[in-house]
Formats: C-alpha cells, structure tokens, sequence
C-alpha cells in the first residue's frame, strides 16, 4: 500500500504528468455534467418512460452513457456513432486499396483516415438521431407535438452531443491520459456502479436469491465471483509470451557487438479492450435499427432485437465477433515478416530457426496460438454473465461480463500509460 501512495506522489511531482491527468480529469467532468444537460427538444419525463420500449437495448446504451440515455440528455447516443465509423473505416481499408495505401503512409495518412471516421460519426450521428425522433415521436416525447423547429431541435442537439463527445474523447487522446474514447465509455459504465449495487440489494430484498444465510451466501458468491474475473482479466491482459531472440557476434574495427541473449514478448492480448467495445458496437446495431425504426411492431421478430441476448445465436455471433476483431487488431498491430526482416538486419535469429521466411511463419504461429487463447478468454467472460442469466432468469446481469472487461482493460491501458511516462524518468510504477 505505501509502495501505490509513492508511486502516485511520484507521478504527481512530474509537471508534464500532472498537467495530463489534471486535464483528463477535467475533460471527465465535462463529459458527466454534459450528461445532465437535457435536450431541449424532448420531454425528459415522457422520453424516460420509453426506455422499456427499448428493451435491454434501452438498458445497454443508458449504462454506456453514464445515463444520459434516461434523461434524455444531448449525449444520449453516446459515443457509439464514432465507433462504428471507426470499424467502418478500419474495415474498408483492408477492403479499398486507395484507403489501405493511406493506411501505410505513416502519420499524414493516419490523419486522413481520421477525418473519414469524424465525418462518417457526424453522418450516422444525424441518422440515429432522426430515428430517435420518429420514435419518440408518436408517444408524446416531443414537447411541441412534432413540428419542424422541434425536428431540426432534437436531431441537432443530439448529433452536436455526440460531435462534442468525439471531440472529447480526441483531445484526452492527445493532451491527456490513455484512449480518450475508451475513458469516456469508462467514466460512463463505473458512473453506474452504485445503481448496480442497489439492483443486487433489491434483488436480495425480493428473495431472488433466497432467504435467511442462503441470500448472504449468494450475494458473498457475487462478490467472490467478481473479484475472481477481475484477477483473471488482468492476468491474461498482462501475460505474455516470450521468444527467446539471439544476436551473432559480429566485430566492427576493434569493437565486438552482439552475442547476447534476449526474447521478443508477444501480449496474449494484443489488441486490449477494442475487440469487446467493436463487438458490443455492431452487436447493438441491428437490434438500435429495429428499435428505432419498428418499435411500435410487437412480433417475434421486433421481441427478438428488443432483447437479444435471450437468442442463442446472438449469443454465438458475439462470440464470434469478438474473436474476429481480437485477431483482426493483432495482425494490424503486430507484423510477423516486418519484425523477421529487422531480426535478420541486426544479426538476430530465434535459435532453431533459419533467418528470414521460417523465423516469419514461426513468430506467426506462436501469435495464432496466443491470440486464439486471448480472443476464446475474451469472449467466455463476455457471454458467461448472458448465459447464467438465461439459465436463472435474472435480468439486468447479461451485460456484466463486457463490463468488467471495459473497465479492467481501460484501467490497465491508463495506467500503462502513466507508467510509460514515469520510466522515461526513472520512476518505478504501479504495475512494478
């Protein structure tokens, strides 16, 4: 414990780093104040009564906005329409070959991309929001009953609040602490923490899970179980595996270099919380069109994206979406042949191995393997939660499992970062 509160008092004396995490904390309490500024369009008491039209999808996106779905807020949709731009355009340029050079040009062309991805945010932003207008619509959350001003009001509002938020999330990317999109999803679940605390307790108080020491048994088993995924998830998010790495001795006039031993570390989870965050993304966009534009329908189909997460084959998609984005970051971050070529440029070999092509295919293996095992980890805890709530009937659980991964994953990512900016002073870190 005294080694945590040095380590913070380190990263305080450093004026660089306590500008950044000044200004990310800053940034944060703009974003939850903003979360309680109401849309002027919209009747907030109307507008929360429909949340049960919306299913659990209602109860997804008001968790992810830190609530500002339930009060009707300008940042009700969130960040959501800048993700999927994101995987929108990471996507097409594997897709597009023009988009895919862009990709390879180094900083200018990231900075293209990027503007591709703010202007498809605003687009979709402006799209979602007319839905969500013609939805309300019609059960009175209009305050004025539906006339142009209130159109342009609403649809407006809401696509500034998400242009705002994306501009957020950029600037604590840039001037702050870790993925400023990430921490803005972050601040927006932990914000609803205490209402899960009161969901449990009343669910004790119903008898849901049993009475007298059988519900305090339960509810220690809750709590158990929680700690136990955390452990897990931050395990696997810091395991790695290494590969030993030997450089031949080679003489430069009279200096010899080289002949030491070292290991190349491959992360088991390469790509962090990104593949839950994309996944949980395309997984919310179907059922948020049937929501938005078929609401007033009650059939099967419309009861099945209401609720998804009672469809096994949901279930199964996810899963599988969250291994396809695991292995589809892992290859964009992590370049076998690039790292085998710069191997065999600086008299580096992994010993049994030829330079070149077989140290390529080697390193890939090894990269299958573990991302296989990061990606199936990933996806389990994801889904265990919807699974164990479908067995029991319990609602209000199914999204704990991309919860937890949300907020350990961003935790890490954070404080990786903070540490990176503490080693280049010589400064021990938390994760020491």
């Amino acid at each position: 414990m005294g080694e945590m509160f040095q380590t913070i008092r380190n990263a305080w004396r450093i004026p660089e780093l306590r500008k950044k995490i000044l200004f990310t904390i800053a940034m944060l309490i703009v974003f939850r104040f903003g979360n309680r500024i109401p849309n002027p369009g919209l009747d907030a008491e109307a507008f929360s009564r429909l949340i049960e039209m919306f299913g659990s999808l209602g109860s997804v996106v008001d968790i992810v906005s830190g609530g500002a779905f339930k009060v009707a807020s300008i940042f009700a949709m969130g960040i959501s329409p800048y993700i999927n731009a994101s995987i929108i355009v990471q996507l097409l340029t594997v897709a597009i070959p023009a988009l895919e050079k862009l990709q390879k040009e180094g900083q200018e062309g990231q900075k293209i991309l990027q503007q591709y991805v703010r202007y498809g945010a605003v687009i979709l932003g402006i799209v979602q929001a007319v839905a969500l207008y013609f939805t309300v619509r019609p059960h009175g959350g209009i305050i004025d009953g539906g006339s142009v001003w209130s159109f342009l009001l609403v649809v407006f509002s809401f696509a500034a609040g998400t242009a705002f938020l994306m501009w957020l999330g950029e600037q604590i990317t840039e001037h702050g602490i870790g993925n400023g999109i990430s921490l803005i999803i972050f601040a927006g679940i932990i914000s609803r923490g205490p209402s899960a605390v009161e969901g449990i307790i009343i669910y004790y108080k119903l008898g849901m899970f049993g009475t007298g020491i059988l519900g305090i048994l339960a509810i220690i088993g809750i709590v158990v179980l929680f700690i136990a995924v955390i452990a897990a998830v931050i395990w696997v998010q810091q395991a790695e595996r290494r590969i030993p790495i030997q450089y031949a001795k080679r003489v430069v006039g009279r200096k010899m270099y080289g002949g030491q031993s070292t290991h190349l570390p491959i992360k088991v989870n390469l790509a962090g919380v990104l593949p839950i965050i994309f996944a949980m993304s395309i997984m919310m966009l179907p059922s948020t069109i049937v929501t938005l534009f078929f609401a007033n329908k009650d059939n099967w189909f419309v009861r099945l994206f209401k609720n998804p997460e009672r469809s096994w084959v949901y279930i199964i998609i996810y899963a599988l979406l969250i291994i396809f984005f695991t292995f589809f970051y892992s290859v964009i971050q992590f370049n076998p042949v690039e790292i085998a070529n710069n191997l065999k440029k600086n008299g580096g070999f992994i010993p049994g191995y030829r330079p070149g092509k077989a140290t390529a295919d080697y390193i890939t293996k090894v990269l299958n393997r573990v991302t296989w095992f990061g990606g199936i980890f990933l996806a389990l805890v994801t889904i265990a939660p919807i699974i164990l709530g479908n067995i029991t009937k319990t609602q209000g659980i199914w999204f704990g499992g991309t919860a937890i991964l949300i907020l350990v994953g961003v935790a890490i990512e954070t404080v990786q970062a903070i540490e990176a900016q503490m080693l280049m002073r010589h400064y021990k870190g938390f994760l020491e």
